[in-house]
């Protein structure tokens, strides 16, 4: 087995500091090593280049499961250290933040472990494969907090420049009263040839589409509307491909989007394909929200549009630099969509990359993320509000509002889950 190196920690946590309170440099550990792995180390790695930021990122520990794959891991993207316990990440005093990029399942444990030893904590989306274990993990959020100690959640799409710009448009007035919220995620990897990867089993994921994309619109509509969830109204989840061929290879995948199996050993897929809902909002609107890997057609289609009074707004990620917007208040003879090029330094973090016209990416709403949890820790401000886990605790509920309405047949207000 190989070992694992030997972290040198160049900056520890000044004695007798609050754990709020970060002098110089943030020891990042970050446990997950596959699809999200890497989209955190760019994001790690990257942010420094971009942003000018209160501390200095020290990236120190990567932490898996495979030894191999680990240390290459490690090695190839950045990181000074490698290790597949990752409780061993917590026994060096010169890293204050864990960052959680696993499977849903072990988010509890790592969360509340890291929590209790004083660590700041960024988790990825959804904040737990089941109610109980996100419920866990507010109460130790809460109690940590009064030590100083700070959460994030990765939901990265707040930080898509348009998806930012949509907040402030809505926050500014320019869309009024709203009336309509209508939300998709449309994803198309989840046919029968991709076979039963961790996120098709529920004891590991705990949901599928539901968990894996309604969590990201049903945050990015909140916090495009500022508005809560306050009822779901009617709800239907399917489970379209029952079974599917189990692999003794785990690397057939990334991260669950697989190619097609060469093996006849099939095993039962326990989680959904699709849900769908509508719901009730605090202000008002009705929405409506679908989630679903078997959207033929549709690589990565998270879209919103929201109508209101004075106009409408209209975002897809497979456009991501781009924003619609309506402004019913125009006169008939101009009235029409505008498409809002999202790359000019006035709009939500563009000043930190490229000239107006050079697009940005997937990776860039990770690495502008990682920056303003920097920023958070070393004293200073967010370009854009960050969720910690009492905001990420809301969209859970939400989430199983809608398995119950679903279950139980029937409308069911977020507030019973709460």
């Amino acid at each position: 087995m190989a070992k694992n190196r030997t972290v040198k920690a160049s900056s520890m946590r000044a004695k007798g500091d609050p754990i709020g309170r970060l002098r110089d440099s943030l020891g990042v550990a970050l446990l997950g090593t596959k699809f999200m792995g890497r989209a955190h180390s760019i994001a790690w790695a990257n942010a420094p280049k971009f942003f000018d930021l209160p501390l200095k990122v020290e990236m120190a520990w990567a932490a898996g499961r495979d030894p191999s794959d680990t240390h290459e891991f490690g090695r190839n993207w950045g990181w000074r250290g490698s290790t597949v316990d990752w409780k061993e990440t917590l026994k060096d005093p010169s890293v204050q933040l864990i960052d959680i990029a696993t499977p849903n399942d072990v988010h509890r444990e790592m969360a509340i472990a890291s929590l209790e030893a004083g660590r700041h904590v960024a988790c990825e989306k959804p904040l737990a494969g089941t109610l109980k274990d996100a419920r866990e993990m507010r109460v130790a959020a809460k109690k940590a907090a009064k030590r100083g100690v700070q959460t994030f959640v990765w939901f990265n799409y707040r930080r898509a420049p348009a998806v930012a710009l949509a907040q402030r448009l809505v926050s500014e007035g320019h869309i009024g009263r709203i009336f309509h919220v209508r939300a998709a995620y449309l994803q198309d990897w989840g046919g029968p040839a991709t076979p039963l990867v961790w996120r098709f089993q529920s004891a590991i994921a705990g949901s599928g589409a539901h968990g894996d994309l309604n969590a990201h619109i049903i945050d990015m509509a909140r916090f495009i509307t500022g508005q809560e969830v306050d009822e779901v109204v009617g709800a239907i989840e399917e489970t379209f491909i029952k079974e599917r061929a189990i692999v003794a290879d785990a690397k057939v995948a990334l991260s669950g989007r697989g190619r097609r199996a060469q093996s006849t050993r099939m095993g039962k897929s326990t989680v959904d394909d699709c849900v769908m809902f509508l719901a009730r909002m605090s202000g008002g609107a009705v929405a409506s929200f679908e989630a679903t890997r078997l959207a033929t057609g549709n690589k990565n289609r998270n879209c919103i549009e929201i109508n209101g009074e004075r106009g409408s707004i209209r975002f897809n990620f497979e456009r991501m630099n781009e924003l619609e917007f309506w402004d019913d208040t125009r006169s008939a003879a101009v009235k029409g969509w505008t498409n809002i090029l999202c790359t000019e330094a006035v709009h939500p973090y563009m000043k930190h990359y490229w000239p107006p016209g050079h697009l940005i990416g997937y990776e860039h709403g990770f690495v502008s993320q990682a920056a303003d949890i920097t920023r958070v820790l070393g004293g200073h401000t967010p370009e854009v509000p960050l969720p910690d886990f009492e905001d990420a605790w809301k969209t859970q509920c939400v989430l199983e509002a809608v398995i119950q309405s679903a279950r139980r047949r029937r409308p069911i207000s977020v507030r019973e889950i709460d």
